[in-house]
């Protein structure tokens, strides 16, 4: 006797009761799909991978079998729900790029950490989905080995723009994306097709040049890796092109199309806070420790730590051709960080007169044990700014 394999559950009052109770608890999308994905999707990560793409994320390498294959990470998986909550901003967060002695903190920092606000609202979820249907389910941010974003475009959430980000007709560029793994055999969403047609502004817009081609991006010239992942000095001849960005870049972002469509996101628990929509570098570069973290509790922000925040001010700093502020900058030459005092050097080969400056390297440069600010010295007075 042949026994057929179970169908799929179909019906529609279990994912519409799904749907109805994930935007009640406060998400903005919500679709489904197979807990699996296409084998263009693994070959697409082992191709970012084996380029070097990933920069020092080595994470990326060691996870990979995870996460380009859902039910490596889980195999009692079946059905994902995707979610996505809008952080669409009210303004234009590329306006605060001409004012150089402010910083620009990318949107979705500017508020309480999102990673924070993501799990609270799946683990609400995830937790009725798991009662009110006696399945298993696990939850997922951007923290896991969870390839979200195609996750979401199998689930109808969007597509993934050339930028490499999700777009969605609703809600533009502006998403936050988690996931509830459960065992469940759901019906899928058909998936979203690619809508970015000849469009290339995001690609032309970056600073640094972080496409080698559509749909691929180099985090190694991406100005969020540089700012919030990569821990060492920043390569010099990217610096004068971040301009006042001191915390990612939402350039690639902004300038997409179909973010005309998109409301300003509105969610309470992401609301931006006044003092990281345009902060005072001369401020931020003053903060210790203590001090750093106290003013971004709760943020993305703190995760980075006030060494590499520094370095990132410091080089805005550098950028802003204010050399009033070459006081403060000097301050740093004796700062315990290493990457502080070697993005202090740079600044001030930016900022100060070449005779001034060479007067601190007489002064510094012999006391100095680290390779990296040794280089910074030289590096600086190869390439004077006149």
């Amino acid at each position: 006797m042949t026994v057929a394999a179970p169908e799929p559950i179909a019906r529609d009052d279990i994912r519409g009761q799904i749907r109805e109770r994930a935007l009640a608890v406060g998400f903005s999308a919500v679709g489904f799909a197979p807990a699996a994905l296409s084998d263009a999707n693994r070959e697409n990560l082992a191709e970012y991978l084996r380029r070097g793409y990933h920069g020092d994320m080595g994470w990326l390498v060691g996870k990979a079998e995870r996460r380009g294959d859902p039910r490596v990470l889980w195999p009692e998986a079946r059905s994902v729900v995707a979610l996505g909550i809008s952080y669409a901003p009210e303004d234009d967060p590329l306006d605060n790029l001409s004012r150089a002695a402010t910083g620009n903190i990318s949107v979705y920092a500017r508020g309480r950490d999102y990673h924070e606000v993501l799990k609270k609202r799946l683990r609400v979820l995830g937790r009725w989905i798991g009662e009110e249907f006696d399945c298993g389910i696990k939850i997922f941010v951007d923290t896991a080995p969870v390839m979200e974003k195609p996750l979401a475009q199998q689930a109808g959430l969007g597509w993934q723009g050339k930028h490499t980000n999700l777009v969605s007709r609703a809600h533009g560029s502006w998403m936050f994306l988690g996931e509830v793994y459960t065992t469940l055999d759901l019906a899928a969403d058909p998936p979203v097709e690619d809508h970015c047609g000849s469009c290339h502004r995001c690609m032309d817009v970056c600073p640094t040049n972080a496409f080698p081609a559509p749909y691929q991006l180099d985090a190694r010239r991406c100005i969020s890796y540089l700012t919030i992942e990569h821990a060492g000095p920043i390569d010099r001849e990217l610096r004068p092109l971040m301009g006042n960005r001191i915390y990612g870049c939402d350039d690639c972002l902004a300038v997409c199309p179909w973010n005309k469509f998109a409301q300003a996101g509105g969610d309470p628990e992401l609301k931006p806070r006044h003092e990281l929509t345009a902060p005072r570098l001369a401020e931020l570069a003053r903060l210790d420790d203590g001090e750093f973290r106290r003013l971004f509790s709760k943020t993305a922000i703190k995760r980075s730590g006030r060494d590499r925040f520094v370095r990132n001010v410091l080089i805005a700093l550098g950028n802003s051709g204010d050399a009033k502020i070459v006081p403060v900058v000097e301050s740093l030459l004796d700062d315990q960080a290493p990457v502080v005092r070697g993005a202090a050097v740079w600044a001030l080969s930016q900022l100060a007169p070449h005779d001034v400056f060479k007067r601190w390297q007489a002064e510094k440069m012999p006391h100095e044990n680290d390779v990296d600010v040794q280089n910074e010295w030289r590096s600086a007075m190869l390439d004077p700014q006149e």
